[in-house]
């Protein structure tokens, strides 16, 4: 049996790596998609992220004095990302993120295998998902993982916004949170699809949150399959990775298969780590 389970584990990891080969020669064959503009819609109950407006080309500039960061000792070795946004932990440790949740069905089963390996992860959720689902608000927590805003509704527009519609957005998302789980730490704010402008990251800085990207997107909400997904991951993470994933906002099965091949396989090359919030 042992034998067996071995000479399995070998015939996925080869298959993923042709898959992984595959998928790269196919992505330099075609140009550069947007990402997060379209994808996978979500089903009636959910909100429909794929049907957020493009990102704009030109951002505008901020007007006025814009407030002063706050600065985290945790922001200083990252910053590295549009508009100064994180991209690495600023250490060797990997640190595995899933976007646009709570979802019901998904972000259950992400936190029970995060549970069954023992890894903390970051969750980047959506104010009306926190409103809707506090109770999972409260799970994703009392594991000890960490929190980030994803604004109210996945707004990929938000960053063209004035300053005061942002910070209306993001404390509308923080209020939904702390509702669900009072006291939680929120130290991060992912603007939906990395629509990045100054203004957005002036006010989440303002409100004591990093802007926070990543360096790893395997486009699992286009929902490409686990295979896909997992080559993806395994070829391009690497130390200090901060890696982009989904609970949430279509269907994540695809995401949910591949975790269980790669929870073990990057556990046996990294630490991972859920990002810091001052108290971890």
């Amino acid at each position: 049996m042992p034998g067996t389970l071995r000479a399995t584990g070998i015939v996925t990891l080869v298959a993923a790596a042709l898959l992984g080969s595959a998928y790269a020669l196919g992505r330099s064959l075609v140009p550069d998609q947007p990402r997060h503009g379209t994808g996978v819609t979500a089903s009636v109950n959910q909100p429909h992220y794929s049907d957020q407006p493009p990102v704009p080309t030109d951002s505008p500039e901020p007007t006025g004095t814009s407030p002063t960061p706050e600065v985290r000792p945790h922001q200083a070795d990252g910053g590295e990302g549009p508009f100064g946004s994180l991209v690495s932990t600023g250490s060797a440790r990997v640190a595995l993120t899933f976007d646009d949740g709570p979802d019901p069905r998904y972000t259950p089963q992400v936190l029970a295998l995060l549970q069954e390996y023992g890894v903390k992860a970051t969750f980047c959720v959506v104010g009306e998902n926190a409103a809707s689902h506090p109770e999972l608000i409260r799970e994703v927590v009392a594991a000890g993982h960490t929190l980030c805003n994803h604004s109210w509704n996945h707004d990929i527009s938000l960053g063209t916004r004035s300053p005061a519609a942002i910070r209306a957005d993001l404390l509308s998302t923080n209020e939904a949170i702390r509702a669900a789980a009072p006291g939680a730490r929120i130290e991060y704010f992912r603007q939906p699809g990395g629509a990045w402008t100054y203004p957005v990251v002036s006010v989440c800085e303002e409100l004591g949150m990093a802007p926070l990207h990543w360096a790893v997107d395997p486009s699992d909400w286009m929902a490409p399959g686990a295979g896909r997904i997992t080559a993806a991951v395994m070829t391009q993470t690497g130390p200090g990775s901060i890696v982009l994933m989904h609970d949430a906002g279509g269907d994540r099965a695809g995401t949910v298969t591949a975790l269980r091949y790669l929870l073990p396989e990057l556990m046996a090359r990294f630490q991972l780590e859920a990002l810091p919030t001052g108290t971890t």
